[in-house]
């Protein structure tokens, strides 16, 4: 796209040509005019400062013709700024009406700084547009994740003090078990707002990250034997980091249970080492591979890779996007990618000498 002049530029370009047209007209058509009176009429010129009838003519006709160039250029010029101008302050009217979708036709006519500001305030009402239909979305979705924990808990509760149930140690185990999911919710939910504002703060300490994240999967190990799944774990020996062990330990713990509710039963293989100064935590299952198309997403909160098998499955969706946030707050990164196997890798890396954010 051909760069537009400076709305500065575009003034000045004016104003010098309509200055010089003016000095043209008078200058050029005052030789022109004397030069016609001196051949045809030399009794028409005035030897006095008072201008002859004919002088007077050609006197109000250069001044009328230089008015009419003056309001030409005039009105060129503030059709130019005040198009865009007076569209971005329709569209900003609409806007203040609730009317988000509202966006300011760019003129072709439209200069610099005044078509800069059309873009410039498109864009932000795209802006503004988008995180009020993410912000509808994530209000949506939070309610629909606390929905089914809050029914089963009143369900419960509500049949005990009606006696329809009887007071059993399984009764009160599930109703714990809803309550740690709810807690694990608020939790990631705390997590993702905190990293958002860029107040994830982490508390580094140097540890041996193999002990660290081998309890993690020691907790796991009966889980995932109940559910088919064969570990293997490939942790590398004194490989101390400077992290926080606390964050990476659930951002492992989000990634087992990633597993659990996604993963084909299969091998399982977790491996922690040192790899060009970068950390790494991955997590390899043996499938269902991951489309690619929704690869991107996956760590984005209540994004689901196969929204039909997340149903069936559960989850809060918010797991992998706690990964990302703990990898980003230690100066790295989660992705995810395909193995030759048809599995997936769950990847976290981050710089061994990484400062927190």
């Amino acid at each position: 796209m051909k760069p537009t002049p400076g709305l500065r530029r575009q003034i000045v370009q004016s104003l010098a040509v309509m200055a010089l047209g003016i000095i043209c007209l008078s200058v050029i058509g005052s030789y022109v005019f004397y030069a016609f009176a001196l051949t045809y009429l030399p009794g028409s010129i005035s030897d006095s400062l008072v201008p002859s009838r004919v002088e007077l003519v050609w006197i109000i006709c250069t001044i009328i013709a230089a008015l009419c160039l003056a309001v030409f250029v005039a009105i060129r010029l503030s059709r130019r700024l005040i198009s865009p101008l007076n569209s971005v302050a329709h569209s900003l009217r609409e806007v203040a009406e609730g009317k988000l979708d509202a966006r300011a036709p760019l003129d072709d006519r439209a200069m610099g700084e005044t078509a800069q500001l059309v873009r410039d305030f498109n864009a932000m009402a795209e802006r503004l547009q988008s995180m009020t239909r993410e912000r509808e979305f994530w209000n949506a979705a939070i309610a629909h994740e606390l929905r089914t924990p809050v029914t089963i808990l009143r369900g419960r509760l509500q049949g005990l003090s009606e006696g329809v149930f009887t007071p059993s140690s399984e009764l009160f185990d599930g109703l714990l078990r809803q309550v740690e999911g709810l807690n694990r919710l608020i939790e990631d939910l705390r997590v993702l707002s905190l990293n958002d504002s860029g107040h994830l703060e982490l508390r580094r300490v140097e540890v041996d990250l193999a002990q660290e994240l081998g309890s993690v999967l020691q907790a796991f190990a009966a889980p995932l034997a109940a559910k088919g799944f064969h570990l293997h774990s490939e942790l590398e020996a004194n490989l101390r980091v400077k992290c926080d062990p606390v964050r990476l330990r659930q951002a492992l713990m989000a990634l087992l249970e990633n597993t659990l509710q996604h993963a084909e039963p299969g091998s399982l293989r977790v491996r922690v080492y040192q790899a060009d100064g970068d950390c790494h935590v991955v997590v390899e299952d043996d499938g269902p591979g991951i489309d690619r198309a929704f690869a991107s997403d996956l760590f984005e909160a209540f994004r689901r890779g196969d929204p039909s098998r997340s149903r069936k499955s559960g989850g809060s969706g918010l797991g992998l996007a706690v990964v990302k946030a703990i990898a980003e707050a230690h100066g790295g990164q989660a992705i995810c990618q395909p193995t030759g196997r048809g599995g997936s890798a769950f990847v976290i890396a981050w710089p061994r000498g990484a400062t927190a954010k």
